[in-house]
């Protein structure tokens, strides 16, 4: 019997080898062992999660609350560390990404020809 799980975890141990895991492991620390870094980021990302669950809920978001999450990001985004996360996140992203596109190969070739 197939065991995809074994193939899964053996995938994810390969995906902490990548260099683009591990450029994003080195950015994490980098803002984490920066006090300030690490406080811009948190806010971000806590008003980001509030403002998301707000939305997920059927509220609107309150042109003041948009307004805050906009300076919140540019504040964060204007620090270096916080930006070669946010970088070497979306270079991550990508291989992430093509992983997804070659699992559901399979599925999206079923519907061919329909």
């Amino acid at each position: 019997m197939i065991n995809i799980y074994d193939d899964i975890n053996k995938l994810e141990a390969t995906f902490r080898k990548t260099n683009e895991y591990k450029a994003l492991q080195e950015a994490v620390e980098a803002v984490r062992s920066d006090e300030e870094a690490k406080t811009l980021f948190t806010n971000f990302r806590d008003i980001q999660l509030k403002l998301q669950q707000k939305q997920v809920a059927g509220e609107e978001l309150l042109e003041d609350e948009y307004n805050y999450l906009q300076k919140t990001a540019q504040l964060a985004q204007q620090n270096v560390k916080i930006l070669a996360m946010l970088e070497a996140e979306m270079a991550l992203s990508q291989i992430i990404e093509e992983v997804n596109r070659i699992i559901v190969k399979p599925i999206q070739s079923l519907y061919d020809g329909l």
